[in-house]
């Protein structure tokens, strides 16, 4: 037997149904007997959402109104009685079993999975199997329109049923014309059978995608770009804005209804294997991908969650290298992977499983655990651990920041993903995943300062669009244009030149900083509301260097937090977003040449650039926060400024930057309030650049605090 099913949101109709996260506010089934043909009872149930406001085109075209739903039950409820009305429509035919059959893929897939998630309640059996009414129409006549054209109506018209859809309610139409649709296809013409069902995976399958040994590892470039790739471009998406502690079955469980790929979520780290926010997720099939990109911000918590088109070569870059000893480690499928972090280097396995202890007993004793290691076998301080259930592995996070030997170490939840790239990371003399992107540190020109102080004269605009830009700024501001300080906007690039979302703006006064914070705090810019907060030069200058700001108060940076958190980083390599505008300030030169004459030096091209012609006045100030994780020195990039800034430390010294190569070393873990003096102090008895504090690259105090990262000097 077949159950048709036809259902409605709040919102979006027809072939957009479910984009919009808007929940089912209507159910409407009839069970269809295909041996004897016969009918059970049409059934209608309103659902009572948790928004009730109703969109424009919904009331339109269903005709239902908030007041009748109010009444509704839940969707947890309507599922109930569902399932025990169909069961008595079968007994009354003689049957007991049945499969769904609905218009496409959309309501099950793309609605009631998602909101049952949501909602954390499990749906029944019947919901994982479906026939998609549409394929079913085409199979069995092959000259109709695609499945992607077909309609009820179109299938109807194609039939010549005169069915009119005005004559019955909402739903009930539907679906009838649905049961005469399958009569049609059972008729002794076609008489076509349904046979296979549309299916909807019960659980995400982890596991390695793709084994290598170290040997095809270096093959593994050539593998990417042959025309051969096993992995369809057509499959892959890119998520991305992510909750750092995000795993792969928190992704799995944003993604539920559609069919991943085993394996077929990959996390992006950064070259230190800390997770960057972004993942790639391979489905089965170009449908269920297609399907992907229509969640494109959809929420996790409250965060919405960006969905691009990848490619199959970005997917194997991610997910494919592995080690025999990590495609060991991973062979034990249905494992809850833990990651810890901070070890420390003399730890053994034994002390791990002494760590962890007999509550959380470890997957195969010493087999369970996987060290991380350099290319030259030191130990990078991070294991991964495998647990037989989630019980287990609970237990095992609740040791996070607790004590092995003098170290506080941090557990997370991990994927088989994270374990490839981290550890062929390590294994590696050329990682799989590029070192970070060189940060784009300003300098500003000696006449232009960043404010300091606690009068509350600033702005902080957080939540802009990322294709926002000093126009937009300027309209957003309205008549409070006027009241801005002459260079005084100061828009926030990431680390890896990317808009942040953030801008400062100074103002004339602090009173001009309060009407602004009144008057357009969540006001919208495009397609999203602007947060503005008013602050003062002292805090914006403590924000961008991690800190958050908002009306409840000022939380100071990760990195002088007594718990640090792992930043988020970018997976790969990419060029930094700059507008055209700023194209001339950045030039693509090292901060460091191993030789530099003062004469080369004096001509460097100056660094400030105004935006744009109508707002010359405005000088647009990017701002990367650099942060400082517990990591190797070798891994991270060098420091990158504009030429100019480079120029003018050349001509105060009038020497050149480095006397000879290989003349810069670079301190991490120093205590927030070391000077010069306590750093000069540090390397008495070493000779530095003779007669010149400079050495020390400072260019000016404003200059100084944006190049100089947390807990960290640069020293010639």
């Amino acid at each position: 037997s077949l159950v048709v099913l036809f259902g409605a949101t709040a919102g979006a109709y027809g072939a957009k149904l479910g984009s919009d996260e808007r929940e089912l506010i209507l159910l409407v089934w009839q069970v269809v007997d295909l041996p004897s043909k016969k009918v059970g009872a049409l059934h209608k149930s309103l659902v009572k959402a948790d928004n009730l406001d109703l969109s424009d085109q919904c009331h339109e075209v269903t005709g239902l109104t908030a007041e009748g739903l109010g009444k509704a039950e839940p969707l947890d409820q309507v599922l109930q009685q569902f399932s025990q009305l169909v069961s008595s429509d079968l007994k009354v035919l003689g049957r007991s079993s049945y499969t769904l059959c609905s218009d496409g893929q959309l309501l099950i897939r793309q609605v009631l999975h998602p909101e049952a998630s949501k909602k954390n309640f499990l749906l029944s059996d019947c919901f994982y199997s479906f026939y998609d009414l549409r394929k079913e129409f085409h199979t069995c006549y092959p000259n109709s329109a695609a499945v992607k054209d077909q309609t009820i109506k179109t299938m109807a018209e194609y039939l010549g049923l005169g069915t009119d859809e005005t004559e019955e309610d909402f739903g009930v139409w539907q679906v009838k014309t649905m049961v005469a649709i399958i009569f049609s296809m059972l008729s002794e013409s076609c008489n076509h059978i349904f046979t296979e069902p549309e299916t909807v995976k019960y659980k995400y399958e982890t596991g390695a995608w793709l084994k290598l040994t170290l040997a095809s590892y270096f093959l593994f470039s050539s593998l990417c770009s042959s025309k051969s790739e096993t992995v369809d471009s057509e499959t892959v998406i890119r998520a991305r804005g992510l909750p750092w502690q995000s795993s792969d079955q928190d992704i799995a469980r944003f993604f539920k209804g559609l069919n991943i790929a085993k394996g077929g979520v990959a996390l992006c780290l950064n070259a230190q294997g800390r997770r960057n926010g972004e993942a790639l997720v391979r489905f089965v099939n170009s449908e269920q991908r297609d399907l992907a990109l229509e969640r494109h911000k959809h929420h996790m918590g409250s965060r919405y969650i960006e969905v691009y088109k990848a490619t199959g070569e970005e997917f194997l870059k991610i997910a494919g290298g592995t080690s025999n000893e990590v495609a060991q480690f991973l062979s034990k499928e249905n494992q809850v992977i833990i990651r810890m972090r901070g070890l420390p280097f003399t730890a053994t396995q034994e002390d791990v499983l002494g760590f962890l202890g007999p509550e959380c007993p470890v997957t195969g004793g010493k087999e369970g655990l996987l060290f991380v290691k350099y290319p030259d076998g030191r130990p990078t301080g991070d294991a991964f651990v495998l647990f037989s259930c989630e019980e287990y592995a609970q237990n095992a996070l609740k040791k996070h920041k607790e004590i092995l030997g003098k170290r506080y170490i941090e557990l997370f939840r991990s994927t088989a993903a994270e374990v490839q790239q981290v550890v062929l990371n390590r294994y590696m003399s050329t990682p799989l995943i590029p070192t970070l992107p060189t940060p784009i540190i300003p300098v500003i020109p000696p006449p232009y300062t960043i404010a300091t102080g606690s009068i509350r004269d600033c702005v902080r605009l957080r939540g802009l669009p990322y294709t926002a830009g000093i126009d937009d700024i300027l309209e957003f501001m309205g008549d409070a244009t006027g009241d801005i300080k002459p260079h005084g906007v100061h828009m926030v690039l990431n680390q890896q030149g990317r808009p942040s979302g953030d801008a400062f703006i100074q103002m004339k006064s602090a009173d001009k900083a309060f009407m602004v914070a009144q008057k357009c705090h969540k006001k919208m810019m495009k397609d999203r509301y602007v947060e503005v907060f008013q602050c003062s030069g002292e805090e914006m200058n403590f924000v961008l260097m991690g800190g958050t700001l908002n009306r409840s108060g000022l939380s100071p940076p990760p990195c002088k937090l007594p718990c640090l958190s792992p930043p988020t980083y970018a997976a790969f390599q990419t060029a930094a977003v700059i507008p055209a505008e700023a194209a001339a300030l950045y030039q693509p030169q090292a901060l460091l040449p191993a030789t530099r004459s003062p004469q080369a030096s004096a001509a460097a091209p100056p660094t400030v650039t105004y935006y744009p012609a109508q707002a010359a006045q405005l000088y647009m100030n990017y701002t990367a926060y650099y942060p400082s994780p517990p990591v190797s020195p070798t891994t991270v990039g060098y420091i990158a400024a504009p030429p100019g800034a480079v120029a003018a430390a050349a001509t105060a010294t009038h020497s050149s930057i480095l006397p000879q190569p290989g003349a810069l070393v670079r301190m991490q873990g120093l205590p927030y309030n070391t000077g010069m003096k306590e750093i000069l102090s540090f390397f008495q008895g070493y000779q530095y650049a003779p007669d010149d504090y400079n050495g020390l690259i400072q260019l000016s105090d404003q200059a100084r605090s944006m190049l100089q990262a947390p807990k960290e000097w640069v020293c010639l």
